[in-house]
């Protein structure tokens, strides 16, 4: 049965759609407000997040969430970590298998993803699908690679069979919590590495900064009990390289603007999209905390966000900490 249900019509949600199409699978994509479904559906295009992108006949739009299911071999959830829970409060009790695409920190609880399903849908099969993925590219079928990560190794299998495709390369991990500590704290940093682009850093202090960020990131994975080559894989560095490579990323746009002097609220008054970062960095610092561990930039990174320090105060800090070895 090759059937997926896409469930969140944000642009990698559409991404995700397509390229599930793509690989072969009858595939329906749910949007949870009912006139914006039938507007996607009737155009046959995603404009408000992937305009110009043409969707295929064999994908179908729907607010109907069970119809959505029906039949489905696989559940992709694309919404943002922020709002699992209401979506997985409405899975039908016969919900297949679920593949967690979101990233971040679940504000209040501090859960990762997974973590959240597990504690609302603990009777389904969950992975989580992360890497360096810019959902523009992906549905036009560009190369790309990402990691499917599960304890489940039938799950794995599956997401396999039904998304990949030669131009998109899945790579199998059991490391699930490795993997989605890097899809959360990369997006942090790189809120850190627009912000030294935009105060005109230069491109050696936005090296550095990056490469102290991975550290960070690696010292939390592995706290949390994932394993540190993770974090130097797709889902960690490749992810990290690409979300600050530019201002194609929402996160390293934010810093961007931040460090040129605009305010958090003036930047995303302006945005469709969600900029996963600004939720994510006082509940991965809380989380990382929680475990015993430092983690500067983030921390530098939080206390901007929320008007605690400014750009310039929040360079100082950082580099006014004491010198040690790498």
């Amino acid at each position: 049965m090759n059937r997926v249900a896409v469930l969140g019509a944000g642009a990698w949600g559409t991404a995700l759609a397509l390229q599930a199409v793509r690989a072969g699978a009858a595939t329906t994509l749910w949007a949870r407000d009912a006139a914006r479904a039938a507007t996607i559906q009737d155009a046959r295009e995603n404009a408000r997040y992937l305009p110009g992108q043409a969707l295929p006949v064999g994908l179908a739009v729907t607010a109907d969430l069970a119809r959505a299911l029906d039949g489905a071999a696989l559940a992709l959830l694309v919404v943002p970590a922020q709002h699992l829970r209401p979506v997985l409060a409405a899975l039908p009790a016969d919900a297949p298998p679920l593949l967690v695409c979101a990233k971040g920190v679940e504000r209040g609880s501090l859960l990762l993803p997974l973590e959240v399903c597990a504690e609302a849908r603990p009777d389904l099969a969950l992975g989580v699908l992360s890497g360096p993925n810019f959902a523009h590219e992906v549905a036009a079928g560009l190369p790309a690679a990402a990691v499917v990560a599960s304890a489940d190794g039938a799950l794995r299998d599956l997401a396999d069979r039904l998304l990949a495709t030669p131009a998109f390369r899945l790579y199998a991990s059991e490391d699930p919590m490795g993997v989605q500590v890097g899809g959360a704290a990369k997006n942090v940093i790189a809120i850190a590495a627009g912000v030294v682009s935009g105060a005109g850093l230069g491109e050696n202090a936005r090296a550095a900064l990056v490469t102290r960020g991975l550290a960070e990131l690696s010292r939390l994975v592995v706290a949390l009990g994932g394993r540190a080559e993770t974090a130097a894989g797709l889902s960690g560095l490749g992810d990290l390289l690409l979300t600050a490579a530019g201002a194609g990323s929402r996160n390293t746009s934010l810093g961007l603007a931040l460090g040129q002097g605009q305010g958090v609220a003036e930047v995303l008054a302006g945005r469709h999209g969600v900029t996963e970062g600004v939720a994510t960095a006082p509940a991965l610092l809380a989380r990382a905390a929680r475990a015993g561990v430092e983690l500067p930039i983030c921390a530098a990174v939080a206390a901007l966000l929320a008007g605690e320090v400014t750009v310039p105060q929040a360079i100082a800090q950082l580099l006014a900490r004491p010198r040690r070895g790498e």
